[in-house]
């Protein structure tokens, strides 16, 4: 199936290192604003994943879920594949370093549609190494598309990264970056999700969670089976841009089935 803005009858059933040193100092944990406190949560010590589920009462099922994210994909079932259709267009306006992560935030309008419903692009984000892992390994990079549906239920796309050529994608991204944490700013180039898409768009898919707090359940995940290529500076920079890993570990899959 070839790549293009429009993207149809897509089948579905849905460490890094030696990198350089970071450039500019960030934050390490991220702020959660509610009515009565501020609270924090990050990647490592006290803030780290192991302890988000004790930070904060609303953030209970990243400590109690059954049904996390992310998933090392191994046992997988074979099953006859339902379509999903995608229909994405240029959207990609700004782009934003937020403490924990790098994330371009779409214009509406670019939707998939699983099992007959329909989910609107919200926003995508990068993850190095990967949080998905593939038969116990990380790739360097991993990219989540964020949808929803008018009701709030969440669906993620999932697309590795390994090193390789360099995604002219990618660099309408890092142009545009501040050095500034939380500076929003618009993209030079607007960006373009379909662009990013693998050509073979095989996958899997399993049912899980938000990968950050508060780790809400009833995602629908997408992991694409083949990778996409970055270069080795790329993925570095966005490495940089945190400074350390943003990745939570695996979960485990308890009685989940991920399908092939």
């Amino acid at each position: 199936m070839k790549r293009n803005i429009l993207l149809a009858s897509l089948g579905l059933a849905v460490a890094l290192t030696g990198c350089a040193p970071k450039q500019h100092e960030v934050k390490k944990v991220h702020e959660v604003h509610t009515a009565h406190a501020t609270h924090h949560w990050g990647y490592e010590g006290e803030y780290g994943p192991l302890h988000w589920g004790d930070l904060e009462p609303k953030f209970h099922m990243c400590k109690e879920g059954k049904n996390q994210s992310p998933v090392d994909i191994t046992d997988t079932r074979a099953i006859e594949k339902k379509h999903i259709q995608f229909r994405y267009f240029v959207g990609g306006d700004d782009v934003i370093f937020n403490g924990h992560a790098v994330q371009v935030n779409y214009r509406p309008g670019s939707f998939v549609i699983i099992d007959g419903h329909t989910f609107a692009l919200k926003q995508f984000h990068f993850h190095t190494p990967s949080e998905n892992t593939l038969e116990g390994k990380h790739f360097p990079m991993e990219a989540h598309f964020v949808h929803a549906d008018d009701k709030g239920n969440l669906a993620v796309l999932a697309l590795f990264f390994k090193e390789g050529a360099e995604n002219p994608e990618l660099n309408k991204i890092l142009e545009s970056l501040s050095p500034v944490q939380g500076q929003d700013l618009p993209l030079k180039r607007p960006a373009n999700a379909s662009a990013l898409m693998p050509m073979d768009v095989d996958y899997y898919r399993y049912n899980g969670s938000l990968t950050t707090p508060p780790c809400s359940e009833g995602v629908v995940w997408v992991v694409f089976k083949k990778p996409v290529t970055a270069s080795k500076a790329q993925i570095e920079r966005f490495f940089n841009e945190i400074g350390h890993p943003n990745n939570r570990p695996v979960q485990p899959i308890n009685a989940r089935l991920i399908t092939r």
